[in-house]
């Protein structure tokens, strides 16, 4: 049975434009919805029921793609928008991706079915090429991340200022060699955190050398294994910036598994504030992002779209850019100060 995929395959148009022909949309080209409805009647296409309603249904369900449920950074967050959806009526279906954008893109296709009414992303990917042509047309939302190359919603801190206040604080308690490890992949909110880590340094005028910048995975054996490597360099580094609090949590383990102590011997700073900073020993100082907020604001973004195209299509008026506007949202963070770092003693 051919697929709304097959079709726009077989017309050389995106997903997106086959979905806007099968719901008369009067954005589309007449050369081009004659293309499709060719492509529809050689294929044998049948739009399913759900796919023949028309835009001013709602299924009161809100599609949430996350790369992994068991990072606790993410329920956080997916609790906030359950929250908002539940008081307004709607239901969420979580979409796990592990990180994988086929897997992503099969998601993303729920809207074109009109499964879902909105999608929440809180996949840490910067650049989705195929997202582009979904945009003009679905409610769309992303948290924590910026997609450069997209214009669409983001909730998130101010990744930069973050970064700098932690690293000044490392400053201020007595640091001067200060490393930091980032994760794999080419995020914008790692990215800039490193932004800030470097401008902390350069008001202080302070020199980082370049084995002092590392890149690991997103896990506690990564902190471990970057850890590893910066402890034996010479000079090693008196503190360490993780993006994230799971490595700071590996980097913590190896300082401990040499004989070395956490915030005497070495200072260790985290990122996100998630339960494990707080239950572990030594307890992390870290930057604390206020994620059930996080969830709640992106759901009252994503409701509030999705409530400006019911009432442009009860108005006959044709979905344009103004009525799925984009804004970026930054919320407060705030520093943690725990057992992992102390002031030095002159």
């Amino acid at each position: 049975m051919a697929t709304i995929k097959d079709v726009a395959k077989h017309a050389g148009v995106s997903i997106a434009t086959v979905s806007r022909v099968l719901n008369q949309s009067e954005k589309v080209r007449t050369e081009t919805v004659n293309k499709v409805l060719y492509a529809i009647k050689e294929l044998g296409y049948t739009p399913s029921a759900l796919g023949r309603q028309l835009r001013t249904s709602c299924t009161k369900n809100i599609l949430v793609i996350v790369p992994s449920i068991s990072n606790g950074f993410y329920s956080a967050i997916i609790e906030g928008i359950k929250s908002k959806a539940t008081k307004d009526g709607y239901n969420i279906v979580v979409g796990i991706t592990n990180d994988d954008d086929i897997i992503e893109q099969e998601y993303i296709q729920f809207l074109d079915t009109k499964v879902v009414d909105g999608l929440i992303f809180l996949s840490p990917r910067r650049n989705r090429k195929y997202l582009k042509n979904y945009l003009d047309v679905y409610p769309i939302v992303q948290c924590n991340e910026y997609g450069l190359e997209n214009a669409i919603t983001t909730i998130a801190i101010n990744n930069f200022k973050a970064a700098y206040d932690a690293t000044k604080y490392l400053i201020d308690i007595g640091n001067k060699s200060i490393a930091f490890v980032g994760g794999e992949g080419d995020y914008t909110s790692v990215i800039q955190r490193k932004q800030g880590f470097e401008k902390a340094l350069e008001e202080a005028n302070l020199e980082v050398p370049k084995e002092y910048f590392q890149k690991t995975l997103f896990n506690f054996e990564g902190g471990k294994l970057a850890c590893k490597y910066l402890l034996e360099l010479t000079p090693a580094p008196t503190a360490i910036f993780a993006a994230a609090d799971i490595i700071a949590i590996g980097a913590i383990k190896q300082i401990q598994n040499i004989g070395k102590q956490v915030g005497k011997d070495i200072d260790v700073i985290g990122f996100d504030d998630t339960l494990i900073a707080k239950i572990y020993s030594p307890s992390v100082t870290t930057v604390s992002q206020p994620r059930y907020e996080i969830g709640v604001i992106a759901c009252e973004m994503l409701l509030l779209k999705i409530n400006n195209i019911k009432i442009a299509n009860e108005s006959s008026a044709s979905t344009s850019k103004k009525t799925l506007g984009y804004q970026d949202i930054i919320v407060p963070h705030k520093l943690e100060i725990r057992e992992s770092t102390k002031k030095k003693e002159n």
